[in-house]
């Protein structure tokens, strides 16, 4: 599990922390305010770019601490600059660095116990890694490479797969 969820999640993090480094370097390259990338949205009822990145952070450390038995470390959510960004996923990978393989033996068959669309629900570790946490976790990865990819910033397959 700690492979399958931790080690993943980091990796994704380490990606998308990539490609914030040349979204920020785009935008001093190319004399843009960083806000015009940072509060872009794909489409009005979407969530902006920083939206997107803060929620990522958000499943990955809400993933490790639960399947780890832990109490989910809570974050103020008031970033909006990449500098910023860069220091809220920071913040995430060295929680996930606290974790250990050991604290997330047996967490496949531990019920965690979540809000989903508003619902309370009960799911086994397995079911809530792969069936709510990965697909959350890479939707939001995925929009904001789009966005930046959309707003013109050099980006690539390897960028997002943290190559």
């Amino acid at each position: 599990m700690y492979a399958q969820s931790v080690s993943a999640l980091d990796h994704g993090l380490k990606a998308l922390s990539g490609v914030l480094a040349k979204a920020a370097a785009h935008c001093e390259a190319k004399k843009i305010d960083p806000s015009a990338l940072t509060a872009f949205r794909l489409f009005p009822d979407m969530l902006p770019f920083t939206r997107q990145v803060l929620i990522a952070c958000d499943f990955a450390k809400g993933c490790g601490a639960r399947l780890a038995g832990i109490e989910v470390p809570s974050f103020a959510d008031t970033e909006t600059t990449f500098p910023d960004l860069q220091a809220r996923i920071d913040k995430t990978r060295a929680f996930l660095a606290t974790l250990t393989p050991a604290q997330l033996e047996g967490a496949e068959t531990r019920i965690v116990k979540i809000k989903l669309g508003g619902q309370d629900m009960e799911l086994t570790g397995q079911q809530y890694l792969s069936g709510a946490v990965m697909p959350n976790f890479y939707f939001h990865c995925t929009t904001a490479y789009n966005i930046l990819r959309h707003n013109g910033v050099e980006l690539g397959k390897a960028d997002f797969m943290g190559r």
